[in-house]
């Protein structure tokens, strides 16, 4: 399995020099053979004012450790009980069906 993310995305509004900032709405790549791909998770909210956050950034519809998640604990016999010493003070939010 190979994850494919980034730690920042870029805000959608621009900034005072007419640039972007780093935002944190972004987009992860599952592949592998025990991935269940050919799908698009996750949630569009929309890129008006309203539906951003803060009024500038992508809404994050998804945690990127509910991606992750599975891959561990299905794809590498990982306990679930064991997560939050990977991901201290997480919490499944969404069952992906990945695998």
């Amino acid at each position: 399995m190979v994850v494919v993310m980034s730690e920042f995305g870029r805000t959608v509004a621009e900034n005072g020099n007419g640039g972007t900032d780093h935002g944190h709405g972004n987009v992860l790549w599952v592949l592998g053979g025990q991935i269940q791909g050919g799908k698009v998770y996750g949630e569009w909210p929309g890129l008006a004012e309203s539906q951003r956050y803060q009024g500038r950034d992508l809404a994050i519809t998804t945690d990127f450790r509910d991606a992750i998640a599975p891959l561990l604990t299905q794809g590498m016999g990982i306990e679930a009980k064991h997560l939050n010493h990977i991901f201290p003070g997480y919490s499944l939010q969404k069952q992906l069906p990945l695998i």
